[in-house]
């Protein structure tokens, strides 16, 4: 099993930056894949960001240029740094980590959610 602890949301002014951090944890034997999607109320859950195990990433286009994930794979951590904050961008943010576990087969694992907050 995998489980994993987001941390980091809160609350900010537009133009502001917050950086969000998802520690994966359990049984891994390699983690492929690592991303964030948020969801807004009333809104179907979207990408935001998403990085693979060679370290190419991908942006939703409303984040690109503003926001830019990353990873430390010695602490199994994904990080979405946050910049240039909106108002569109307040939702609950959600890690998703996906690799293989130490016995044979796949995983995807989802955190708990974090609010983040872009108000004046």
């Amino acid at each position: 099993q995998v489980q994993l602890v987001e941390s980091g949301g809160g609350f900010v002014q537009p133009g502001g930056s917050l950086r969000l951090s998802c520690a994966a944890s359990g049984s891994i034997f390699s983690i492929k894949r690592m991303g964030w999607y948020r969801q807004a109320p009333g809104r179907q859950r979207e990408l935001v960001a998403a990085i693979i195990r060679g370290g190419n990433t991908s942006y939703a286009d409303s984040v690109k240029g503003r926001f830019t994930i990353s990873r430390d794979n010695a602490k199994n951590t994904v990080y979405l740094q946050m910049n240039s904050l909106k108002p569109e961008d307040t939702a609950v943010y959600y890690c998703n980590v996906g690799g293989s576990l130490r016995y044979p087969g796949d995983f995807t694992s989802w955190g708990q959610g974090i609010q983040v907050t872009v108000s004046s």
